[in-house]
């Protein structure tokens, strides 16, 4: 996937991004092409990245999604910590 090697998606994490409406796929994409999230705490890494949408998501019609990623990095592994979604219509 990267350079520090295939992600290992826990199970707890899995079950977040499907109540969140996020796939592996838009996961890997702002780990590798995302901008780093200003709001990540201390020795926690997060990475941003907006993504069209235009569908319903809880009953709602939005035209972006925003995916935000968390994670550590130990060694060469990358541990994914929270995977969280916003969704709107304009996103700076």
């Amino acid at each position: 996937m990267n350079e520090m090697g295939e992600l290992d998606f826990h199970p707890h994490i899995l079950k977040r991004m499907v109540q969140r409406g996020v796939t592996k796929t838009e996961v890997e994409s702002t780990l590798e092409d995302g901008k780093f999230a200003e709001n990540a705490k201390e020795g926690t890494i997060g990475k941003v990245q907006i993504f069209k949408f235009e569908g319903y998501w809880e009953g709602k019609y939005y035209k972006k999604k925003e995916v935000s990623v968390y994670y550590k990095t130990k060694n060469t592994d990358l541990i994914l910590l929270t995977v969280i979604a916003r969704y709107g219509n304009t996103f700076d």
